[in-house]
Formats: C-alpha cells, structure tokens, sequence
C-alpha cells in the first residue's frame, strides 16, 4: 500500500485535535504529531481554505482518503435559517465541498482541475444545534467525471441530507 508523508507545514484536523505531518495510506489517515493550528488540509494539494466558504462554515475535515473523504460543520447561527433550522444551502454547501476536495484527491493538480457539475439534495431530518457530518464516496470515476455519493448525519447518526454531486474533470490551461 502506498504510503505518502507531507511537510511538517501539512496538517490535519481530527476531531478536536490538529495532526501535524500525517503519513496518509492509501484509504485513511494515522496520525504522527499533534500540532495546534490548521491552516491547510493535508493531502489536498496546496488548498488553503482560509477566507472561503469552508472557513465561514466552520468545516472540518477529519477524513481524507483516495474516494472518501468526511467533513464535520455546526449547525450554528453560521448554518442556520431565520427559523432556526439548519440551512438546505449549508448542508448542500457542505455536501460539494467534500465532493470536491474528494475530487482533487483523484486527479493530477498538475494537469486537471475540477469543478462541480450538478449536485441534487433530499432533505430527511431538521436539526437545530449540534453538528453534521458529511461522507462522500466515490460512485464513478472517469475521465471527465466523477460522481459522488453524500450522506450527512447527525451525532447519533440519523440521516439528515443524502446528496449526490457530479464533479467535472478537465484539462488545465
């Protein structure tokens, strides 16, 4: 299994704590060092996530693996509708963003980029407070697309949005 291991400046949030230089299997993360800041998420090449929807969001991501990739967000006054639920937006906001960065971990940065495509969402379950989790699975990997499978859940692992978002590949220019 190919091992991959990133500069000490990489770095993963898991759970409550920041992974310093992790050593990334072909599927899953181990952790090596405990660190205290998370400016970019290891494994996605060079992304820096600061100033973007991720950060405004208050996205996590705690997974990272090639086709899987999970993500936590506050439902929160970030995340929530003016009735107090949490947001459709916020949950398809989160729902293409692990598509994405799932994407990016499949492609050559170098010669590819990737976009989103079409995404759909069926809202299950309202939640309040707390936090979701998002997992994103990769259902087809082409040449020029990719579809990803979404399911966010909440801390007892209810369902509470199913998503499915096709991630266009193309040549870099």
């Amino acid at each position: 299994m190919p091992v991959r291991k990133f500069s000490a400046s990489r770095q993963l949030n898991f759970g409550n704590q920041i992974l310093k230089n992790p050593v990334i299997k072909e599927d899953f993360y181990i952790e090596v060092e405990k660190g205290s800041l998370n400016k970019e998420l290891a494994g996605v090449k060079n992304l820096n996530n600061e100033n973007t929807l991720i950060s405004a969001l208050g996205m996590e991501f705690i997974e990272l693996g090639k086709g899987k990739v999970v993500a936590t967000m506050p439902v929160d006054e970030r995340t929530r509708q003016p009735f107090g639920y949490l947001h459709g937006g916020a949950s398809v906001a989160l729902a293409e963003t692990v598509a994405s960065v799932g994407a990016v971990e499949l492609i050559d940065l170098e010669k590819e980029i990737c976009f989103g495509l079409e995404i759909n969402a069926n809202h299950i379950r309202a939640k309040k407070d707390g936090i979701v989790t998002a997992t994103a699975e990769v259902i087809h990997q082409g040449k020029s697309t990719m579809v990803w499978d979404i399911r966010i859940t909440d801390e007892e692992d209810n369902l509470i949005c199913v998503s499915r978002c096709t991630m266009a590949v193309v040549p870099k220019k």
